[in-house]
């Protein structure tokens, strides 16, 4: 059997860009999707563990996360007291910040599918 490999397939090629969506700081890793639904949990719940319980997370996780961000960050984005958690403003900016890129990141790769 012979196979022509110059004809045309009737099926579509298709882009498939389900890659992870960093914003890096100096190089690093430093806000994706998980990090900003952890604040966004902390922002409903006031609690880094009940955010963790929520996403089915550690809560050493979560802090790990938590103190993550907050060293890497010049002030940190989250404030805790015996009575609870809350985001600061740079950590609301932050997460804006994130859905706008993300945004923006999605409509290209849609641009890029559709030339396909």
């Amino acid at each position: 059997m012979v196979v022509c490999y110059t004809r045309r397939m009737a099926k579509r090629l298709k882009l498939k860009a389900d890659g992870r969506f960093w914003l890096t700081l100096d190089g690093r890793n430093f806000l994706g999707r998980g990090r900003v639904e952890l604040l966004q949990r902390i922002r409903e719940t006031g609690s880094i563990s009940k955010a963790a319980k929520a996403m089915k997370m550690s809560y050493k996780a979560a802090w790990d996360a938590v103190d993550a961000m907050n060293t890497a960050w010049q002030s940190p984005l989250v404030e805790s007291t015996p009575a609870g958690s809350r985001l600061t403003e740079d950590a609301e900016r932050l997460i804006a910040a994130y859905h706008k890129a993300e945004a923006k990141h999605a409509a290209f790769m849609d641009k890029l599918a559709d030339a396909l």
